[in-house]
């Protein structure tokens, strides 16, 4: 059996044992929750804190779902391209998966060639979180979702508790706050939301021709193993990562490796109050006239462009070729453990780790 088939076979594992109160597993079960606000909606899975879909109007009133996803648990449970979950203990990539901290070396699970990347083989996005409130209606539907991390845990020090909130207001705003705090050891955090977006709406072809802007005007250039292996941080000027002004994602995209494929997958450095709240980033659709702003409190953004997606199976039996979506990542800086120049991702105990982010949306 392929080292993949298990480990779907081990995923489905856990959720039958969590489904059934199975050995060692906390009687926990899967749903989907739908908040909904008008003709505003977006549906929730605690199966890894998953956005499922957002579904709002465009400028001529028809609505759709503008989230790249699957249609049931079981194949999110078996999704490698990371549609739309919490991504942690530490997402991105952690070279060699080995870090140093307080003089102790601690190696996490190697999930990504020779590197960890998003946690590991069970990070945030592959385990069941705890739902502890859910609203789905009124003036601010919300859900709050909690997961526990123990000692260990695919590799990371200490027991930490993390919390999820997504919350609808008025007009169109999805607000993501995430929170955890360490209980008894330091230990490197850094979350992130991975929804993929078309606001054409999901399985509508490529987002090359929507407009980004972002609010960044430094990045830190990445090798061919998506690192920051030199720890420099770039202006942007003059690069095919110049997006200050509104461009069209596609405009310089074959210009741009992702790794060993065309398109964007490289960290930016956001400009501002790297703990204040700011724009991030501002995108367009102009067929369909929807657009979304991103406000959020961290130091970095990951942009990718959906380079592996191949024929990919989606939702409503769409299928996602190259650049069906776009993923706008606030987070740490990349590798930050290995790169003491870089802002620190580790948490104290007693400390708590914030991370906001308010998607507003018009057309």
């Amino acid at each position: 059996m392929m080292a993949g088939a298990r480990l779907s076979l081990a995923l489905l594992c856990l959720v039958a044992a969590a489904l059934t109160g199975g050995a060692g597993a906390t009687r926990k079960m899967v749903g989907v929750y739908v908040l909904r606000k008008g003709d505003f909606s977006v549906k929730i899975t605690n199966w890894g804190a998953t956005i499922m879909s957002v579904v709002l109007p465009d400028s001529k009133g028809n609505l759709a779902d503008v989230v790249l996803g699957k249609d049931t648990i079981a194949e999110y449970v078996n999704d490698t391209s990371y549609f739309g979950p919490v991504n942690g203990r530490v997402a991105q990539r952690i070279a060699r998966g080995r870090f140093v901290l307080d003089g102790k070396v601690y190696h996490t699970y190697i999930n990504d060639g020779k590197n960890a990347i998003h946690g590991g083989h069970r990070g945030f996005s592959k385990v069941i979180w705890t739902v502890k409130e859910y609203v789905g209606g009124g003036d601010s539907p919300y859900i709050t979702l909690y997961y526990h991390s123990f000692d260990g845990e695919q590799g990371f020090p200490g027991d930490l508790d993390a919390y999820v909130t997504y919350q609808l207001s008025s007009p169109y705003v999805l607000a993501v706050r995430m929170n955890a705090t360490a209980l008894n050891k330091a230990t490197p955090v850094n979350f992130l939301q991975h929804t993929y977006w078309n606001l054409g709406g999901q399985g509508s072809g490529d987002v090359l021709g929507h407009t980004l802007q972002l609010s960044a005007s430094r990045y830190t250039p990445l090798d061919e193993e998506l690192l920051p292996s030199s720890g420099v941080v770039a202006p942007v000027a003059g690069t095919p990562y110049d997006f200050r002004a509104p461009t069209p994602i596609g405009a310089r995209i074959r210009q741009v490796m992702g790794g060993r494929i065309a398109g964007y997958d490289i960290n930016y450095v956001i400009d501002g109050d790297a703990h204040g709240m700011r724009k991030v980033a501002a995108a367009r659709d102009g067929a369909s006239g929807r657009a979304l702003e991103l406000w959020a409190n961290q130091p970095a953004m990951q942009l990718y462009t959906g380079n592996w997606l191949n024929n990919t199976k989606g939702k409503d039996g769409k299928v996602y070729g190259q650049y069906g979506g776009f993923c706008l990542e606030t987070q740490g800086y990349v590798d930050a453990v290995n790169h003491p120049e870089f802002p620190s991702m580790t948490v104290r105990p007693g400390q708590v780790y914030k991370h906001d982010m308010v998607f507003k949306f018009s057309f």
